[in-house]
């Protein structure tokens, strides 16, 4: 099963702060520990949402709205992908994180990435082919 761990954004964050050398180096010890058991796919910090832009979707109509964006507890500031063989198991290793914004609160958020089998016969052979080549496209890069 794959997961996507999501750190929620904080003031510091979305103030654009940096982290200190002590805690990258914290996130690198643990990025390696995740990546020599084999369960790390991927992971990524997020710039500030200043930096960033939504596409709104109304029926056919699409509308950009530029950062800022208000309710930083709603806001994304990095994420990892993880292969793990349960929810509980992903739960056990982001215990062991560091605190990602190194004092206060920080909140981490863990959601299952679909499957193929999720979708059931809505994802006809056809679309699967589909979905493998782009996969194969995506990893030959």
């Amino acid at each position: 099963m794959k997961f996507m761990v999501i750190v929620k954004a904080s003031k510091a964050s979305e103030r654009g702060e940096m982290p200190s050398e002590k805690l990258l180096a914290d996130m690198g010890k643990f990025n390696e520990e995740l990546v020599k058991a084999g369960v790390m796919l991927a992971g990524e910090g997020l710039h500030p949402s200043s930096n960033g832009a939504r596409i709104v979707f109304n029926g056919s109509q699409r509308t950009v709205v530029d950062g800022p964006f208000a309710e930083t507890k709603e806001l994304v500031a990095g994420f990892w992908l993880l292969e793990m063989k349960s929810k509980e198991e992903c739960i056990e290793w982001m215990k062991r994180c560091p605190n990602p914004h190194e004092e206060g609160e920080s909140i981490l958020e863990i959601r299952q990435v679909f499957s193929a089998e999720d979708f059931g016969e809505a994802f006809t052979p056809e679309l699967r082919a589909q979905e493998e080549s782009q996969r194969e496209r995506i990893a030959s890069r």
